[in-house]
């Protein structure tokens, strides 16, 4: 296996995490998101880059960024569906 391209972020978020007022803490599960992951929605939804762009800006490959981008999406649609935290 190859190791893993280091990938370039811009922008980090420190400790932030995103939790559901509806359910008592103790009882609340959690996603953990990476800070590629962050960085990739990030760059592709609130700056609406192409992922070409994004990939570029990052230094990595395209379908990398993808895969990253499918990897954020399905965590936050996970927390939203099932009422879980979001980590970054």
């Amino acid at each position: 296996m190859r190791p893993k391209k280091t990938r370039w972020v811009k922008c980090e978020p420190g400790e932030r995490c995103f939790r559901p007022q509806c359910k008592p803490l103790r009882e609340l599960e959690g996603v953990i998101m990476t800070l590629d992951e962050f960085e990739a929605i990030r760059l592709s939804h609130l700056e609406e880059l192409d992922q070409e762009k994004v990939a570029k800006m990052m230094k990595v490959h395209r379908s990398t960024i993808s895969r990253i981008l499918d990897s954020a999406h399905k965590k936050i649609a996970d927390a939203l569906v099932n009422i879980k935290a979001i980590r970054i």
